[in-house]
């Protein structure tokens, strides 16, 4: 393995400094492109937390060449070589991870205890990573016909890119760097423009952990930097998290130029609660999933269906309500607190935008988060708890993806009803049933036509040893991110059918 890149040489250019923000062929250097960016505290916009310049176009093939050249050694080195620096690299986010979750605080808003949680399902991937000598193991099947033999190898790709979302700063680009560098490949991240700080930090513990220079790089900016990596032609694949419109516009351009792509992209997440859940239980895990980081991630519960009879649908509504109502505005680090901010005041005008839109489509208001404030942050990116009743599946809140504190509640009379509006969405990312009935459940198991399913429970992301993927308009592309999916995503199979001249077997066979 070549020597690693010195902890002095990568200490002057912390990732926290934001002047030096972007990481080239094991150096920090300032943005030369444009655009530069103001980070707002969404807390408390008055507070700017970075400001930062993005990568030019000559920076990004800079990384791309670094990448490139990097890529043969580390490829040739061993896998449990590679392991090594994957379990220092987990020792150091373990050192790191209030740091870590303080830093997603300050430049996404969720709350600390959403933060931490950001932080270690990252953990979990990287932990399945330091595996990478075992899910690099082929296949092979001896004497597949008279002295022939046949194995199937795993090889790396070369450089591949990382674009992942604002929303889980830590997770998501954890989901991608750590499994693609085990695998032999050399990365390049571009952390989310509205979020970079925390994916910077990423990439300058993995570096400290052991890894050569050009194995992983850093490069900010939007979506200009974004297309500058998928036209790469040092870039053999890109894994993508972000609106359904951009990864499937990602997925068309990567795989034109003939690149290996998966692309994730939105959600409109319905959790179904029957006439038999236990909704005292249940209520906690509802809110949670609908309200969990003001409602902006891709298994945020976005509908509620409410089945059973008249009195049943509403005793959930109103239940729901009730929950909903006693959330309370904070900053992230307040305790207290209940629900985060939105990323940005932008963000906020959207959301409101969506509750404006609701209200005119004809659905009842039933909680309005329109005019909520924090007390104590006066200048926070703050939407109340919003939840619509009496919607209809042909209005916009039952089919877009507000990306947002904001609810739909639809009624069903029954199972059949329900799963029929959870199948109409053209999203297929998750969806959750709440009942004490195994037969339910069985149906709802083989109907539902989403890629990840809860069962009283409300955000059934997989744990890493499984993979993580929609379907319909929630994914784009054919291998799902970590887990097993993305050691085949990150890899490609060559199969070796060999015969030994002077080693047939005996005409009787061995004995």
């Amino acid at each position: 393995m070549s020597a690693a890149i010195s902890a002095e040489a990568i200490r002057p250019g912390a990732a926290q400094a934001a002047a030096r923000p972007n990481f080239i062929a094991g150096r920090w250097a300032a943005g030369e492109g444009v655009v530069a960016r103001k980070l707002l505290n969404p807390a408390d916009t008055a507070e700017i937390v970075a400001e930062v310049r993005e990568a030019s176009t000559a920076q990004v093939d800079a990384a791309c060449e670094a990448a490139a050249k990097a890529f043969p050694a580390w490829r040739a080195t061993p896998p449990p070589d590679r392991a090594r620096v994957l379990f220092k690299f987990r020792e150091l986010l373990e050192a790191n991870f209030l740091e870590l979750a303080k830093t997603i605080v300050r430049e996404n808003g969720k709350l600390l205890s959403e933060a931490k949680g950001d932080v270690r399902r990252g953990i979990d991937v990287v932990e399945f990573a330091c595996g990478i000598s075992s899910h690099l193991m082929g296949k092979n099947l001896p004497e597949i016909s008279h002295n022939v033999d046949s194995y199937v190898l795993r090889e790396p790709l070369g450089v591949v890119a990382g674009i992942p979302p604002f929303n889980f700063p830590a997770m998501i680009p954890l989901w991608m760097m750590p499994i693609a560098v085990a695998c032999g490949n050399t990365f390049i991240l571009k952390p989310a423009e509205k979020a970079p700080l925390t994916g910077t930090r990423l990439v300058e513990l993995f570096a400290l952990a052991g890894l050569p220079e050009g194995v992983v790089s850093a490069v900010q900016g939007g979506r200009e930097v974004s297309e500058l990596l998928i036209a790469n032609a040092h870039v053999q694949a890109v894994s993508f998290v972000g609106s359904s419109a951009v990864a499937e516009s990602v997925y068309r351009a990567a795989a034109n130029a003939g690149k290996r792509v998966q692309a994730l992209g939105g959600a409109k997440n319905h959790l179904l609660v029957m006439p038999d859940a236990d909704l005292e239980r249940s209520l906690p895990a509802l809110i949670g999933s609908c309200f969990g980081c003001a409602g902006q991630r891709c298994l945020a519960g976005s509908v509620v269906v409410a089945v059973g009879g008249k009195a049943r649908q509403d005793a959930i509504v109103e239940g729901f309500v009730k929950a909903a109502r006693a959330l309370k505005l904070g900053d992230g680090l307040d305790e207290s607190a209940g629900l985060c901010p939105v990323l940005s005041p932008e963000a906020r005008e959207r959301v409101v935008s969506w509750i404006d839109r609701g209200v005119k489509e004809g659905a009842k208001l039933a909680l309005d988060g329109r005019g909520a404030k924090s007390v104590t942050r006066p200048n926070g990116c703050f939407v109340g708890a919003t939840v619509f009743d009496g919607v209809t599946p042909e209005m916009a809140l039952a089919r877009e993806e507000v990306f947002g504190p904001v609810v739909a509640m639809l009624r069903a009379q029954d199972l059949d009803e329900a799963i029929s509006l959870t199948n109409h969405s053209r999203y297929g990312n998750s969806a959750s049933i709440f009942t004490s009935d195994g037969a339910a459940v069985r149906t709802f198991r083989a109907r539902i036509q989403c890629g990840m399913l809860g069962v009283n429970l409300a955000v059934p992301a997989p744990m890493a040893m499984f993979s993580f993927g929609g379907w319909k308009g929630s994914f784009f592309g054919d291998l799902n991110a970590y887990g097993p999916d993305a050691v085949d995503f990150y890899t490609k199979k060559k199969v070796v059918t060999e015969r030994w001249f002077g080693a047939e077997a005996p005409k009787d066979g061995w004995v």
